[in-house]
């Protein structure tokens, strides 16, 4: 029998369902077992490798990185599977180095004295956050908690940092992707410290706009919880449903199930601006 018809049999035994003690029997029955053993072991790292690859291109912080580079830092990147609502990390444990998230949402946040929890922001596919981890020997200076089943690559600091040292120009290109990076996440922060939850809601509206001066109505489609969002605008559910309520009030946006649709963009947009002073 040669491999690819091997490797046939195999993937049919599983399609089928017969499982591992299955499987672990037709393979002793199987002349060669070792090679078609040795060659799945193979395509499958090979698969990883790419995927891990294709996670970390499809991230803003590596922006502009050539496949070699990419594939450079790939090899020092682990994939981990995280529940929802378990803790990646929590504020004060060792720094192991930073994250990208594969698949999923990452909710980051501090929790204040009184037990109160503060989003710092909800990091989602193509996100990369605890960055931090690279330029201190502190500890991670936040929790962070899988808001729903979710798939993230660890780019481990010692084996990143090192692979820096050997190529300086790779060093040169991230510090250009990060600088990039750190204008979002303080265009992030400044959109929370606007005045009130009116306009922080109205601002994240309009953003998500393809058109912020169409009159055509825009679906939003919520891919989180309310609560969530409303931890992530900085404030509490009951004053979130309320903005909300007021919005609809004045025919500006419209609940459907799991969508937020903005009827009219233009005048979303023109509250805002008149809340921002403009």
């Amino acid at each position: 029998m040669d491999r690819a018809a091997g490797l046939e049999r195999w993937w049919s035994r599983i399609e089928r369902g017969t499982g591992a003690d299955g499987i672990a029997n037709f393979w002793r029955d199987e002349p060669g077992a070792d090679c078609y053993l040795a060659a799945v072991s193979s395509s499958l790292a090979e698969f990883r490798q790419t995927a891990i690859v294709n996670a970390l291109r499809a991230c803003q912080l590596f922006t502009g990185l050539s496949p070699v580079e990419l594939a450079s830092i790939a090899a020092t990147t682990v994939s981990k599977f995280v529940e929802k609502d378990a803790y990646l990390f929590r504020e004060g444990e060792p720094a192991l180095g930073f994250y990208v998230v594969q698949k999923g949402a990452i909710n980051v946040h501090r929790v204040s004295s009184v037990g109160k929890e503060q989003v710092i922001h909800v990091f989602r596919t193509g996100d990369s956050f605890a960055e931090v981890a690279l330029a201190t020997e502190m500890g991670y200076p936040a929790d962070a908690r899988a808001v729903e089943s979710s798939q993230v690559l660890l780019v481990q600091k010692a084996g990143f940092l090192a692979l820096l040292r050997r190529q300086p120009e790779l060093a040169l290109r991230m510090l250009a992707s990060m600088s990039m990076h750190l204008r979002v996440l303080v265009s992030q922060l400044e959109d929370l410290t606007l005045k009130d939850v009116e306009t922080r809601l109205a601002n994240w509206l309009v953003k998500r706009c393809p058109d912020p001066t169409s009159a055509k109505p825009h679906t939003i489609e919520l891919t989180m919880t309310k609560r969530m969002l409303a931890a992530e605008l900085g404030t509490v559910s009951e004053t979130f449903s309320r903005t909300l309520a007021k919005f609809r009030e004045q025919k500006l946006v419209a609940v459907k199930g799991k969508s937020l649709v903005v009827l009219s963009p233009a005048n979303l947009a023109a509250l805002l601006r008149r809340n921002l002073g403009g």
